[in-house]
């Protein structure tokens, strides 16, 4: 175990380990409240690590959903991890075996964590980024777990605690809006987002908004890492 790497990644994942206890215990209430215990709580949040598509995974327990309509619901619904995949694999290359935990545990959290995050001296990257990855994974499952266990024991009216999902992706992008100058990437990408809104309705425009934000991203990638370097040498 490398505590190094341990204490330089956990004060950055402190405000995802908020985020994760408040929502992953909206979760566990969700799926204690039809049916499902602690145990599938901690075995959902085990294995699946996604928090949206868990939500989502609530629903479709309680209507009774077919396997391919699981599938395909999820696959929409997580579509965007595709997106952020390309763009770590320079970040990501050599890691070995780890590197197949680091794609089953990209979230839109962790991503914004490896994206900004800078491992300090002394500190290998790779073993900075996994340790963000692993820590985020263990506060989603506890929170998970607690936010279970006390719907068995309590009792809570469940009502609007999804919406602790959409709270946590505004505060992030807000962060995220204010640790970068330069804001071409998120105003691109909430054009791109409106075009489609408009273009296709709120019931069909995820899949065809992350198309295009990424194809937009890719062309302008040069553009941005020129201004990034330029930024950099500045300071």
């Amino acid at each position: 175990m490398n505590r190094k790497a341990i204490a330089a990644a956990f004060p950055v994942t402190v405000p995802v380990l908020m985020g994760y206890l408040a929502i992953g215990i909206a979760f566990g209430l969700m799926l204690q409240s039809i049916g499902y215990g602690a145990f599938w709580a901690f075995l959902m949040s085990l294995l699946i690590f996604a928090g949206s598509g868990q939500y989502l995974g609530v629903s479709l327990l309680a209507m009774g959903a077919g396997l391919t309509e699981v599938a395909l619901l999820t696959f929409i619904v997580n579509f965007r991890h595709l997106v952020y995949g390309l763009s770590l694999l320079e970040k990501l290359r050599g890691m070995g075996w780890r590197k197949l935990y680091m794609m089953f545990g990209l979230t839109d959290e962790t991503y914004a964590l490896l994206s900004s995050a800078q491992p300090p001296e002394g500190v290998h990257p790779h073993d900075f980024y996994f340790w963000i990855t692993l820590l985020d994974h263990s506060y989603w499952i506890a929170g998970s777990v607690i936010g279970a266990v006390a719907g068995q024991l309590l009792g809570f009216d469940t009502t609007g605690v999804d919406f602790a999902m959409t709270a946590l992706f505004i505060v992030i992008a807000i962060d995220q809006w204010k640790s970068y100058p330069k804001h071409l990437p998120a105003l691109l990408g909430a054009a791109a987002t409106l075009a489609c809104l408009a273009l296709f309705g709120p019931d069909n425009m995820l899949v065809p908004a992350l198309g295009v934000i990424g194809l937009v991203l890719t062309l302008a990638r040069p553009h941005l890492d020129a201004a990034h370097r330029k930024g950099v040498q500045a300071v």
